[in-house]
C-alpha cells in the first residue's frame, strides 16, 4: 500500500469526518484520480520533441502517456486536424498516491523561489490544478540528456468535495498552499 493511501484511511479521514461533522467515511473527500497533460505546440516544427516529451511524461508517470492530436484545423497556428500536439497520462489508484507523494515531498521544493501552491486553483468543484513550468523538477529525468524544458498542467481530481473542502483535504496531504 502507498504511504500517502495509508495515511489517508487511518489519520486524515477522522479529521474531516470531525471538521465536517460527516459520520459516513464515503461522503468525505477523496482524491479519484491524477491527470498530467503536456502541452507539445513545438511539435509542429520538430517532430523529435513529441517524442521525448512523451518519454520524459511517461518517466515522470510511471506509466506509458498517451499521445493526443488536434481536434480542428487552426490556421493562424498552422495546425491542421490530426496532428499531434500533447501528451497526457491518468493515474489512479497506487501510482496515483505515490506520485503525489513524490510531488508534494521531492518535486515542489525544488522548484526554484518556491512560496507554495495559489490556494485558489481551484475549478468550483474542488478539482485543483497547478501548472509546472519544466520537468526537471522532477529526479526521474536525467538533466544532461534533455535538449528542452517543458512545461504541465497537474490537476488532482478530488470527488464529493466544495472547493474548501478539497483544499483541506489536500492541506492533511501535505500541500504547500501559499498564504493568501
Amino acid at each position: 500500500m502507498a504511504r500517502l493511501a495509508e495515511k489517508y484511511t487511518k489519520e486524515i479521514v477522522p479529521e474531516l469526518a470531525k471538521k465536517f461533522g460527516r459520520k459516513n467515511p464515503y461522503s468525505l473527500p477523496k482524491i479519484s484520480k491524477i491527470v498530467l497533460n503536456m502541452g507539445v505546440g513545438k511539435a509542429l516544427l520538430d517532430k523529435n520533441r513529441m517524442t521525448q516529451a512523451a518519454e520524459q511524461l511517461t518517466q515522470i508517470a510511471g506509466q506509458k502517456c498517451q499521445i493526443t492530436k488536434a481536434k480542428k484545423a487552426i490556421a493562424g497556428f498552422r495546425l491542421r486536424e490530426g496532428y499531434e500536439i500533447g501528451a497526457r497520462v491518468t493515474l489512479r489508484g497506487k501510482r496515483m498516491y505515490e506520485f503525489l507523494d513524490r510531488l508534494i515531498n521531492v518535486a515542489l521544493p525544488r522548484i526554484r523561489d518556491f512560496r507554495g501552491v495559489n490556494p485558489k486553483s481551484f475549478d468550483g468543484n474542488g478539482n485543483f490544478t497547478m501548472g509546472v513550468s519544466e520537468q526537471l523538477i522532477f529526479p526521474e529525468i536525467d538533466a544532461d540528456k534533455v535538449n528542452f524544458t517543458q512545461g504541465m498542467d497537474i490537476t488532482i481530481v478530488v470527488k464529493n468535495a466544495t472547493d474548501e473542502e478539497s483544499r483541506e483535504t489536500l492541506k492533511l496531504f501535505g500541500m504547500p498552499f501559499r498564504e493568501v
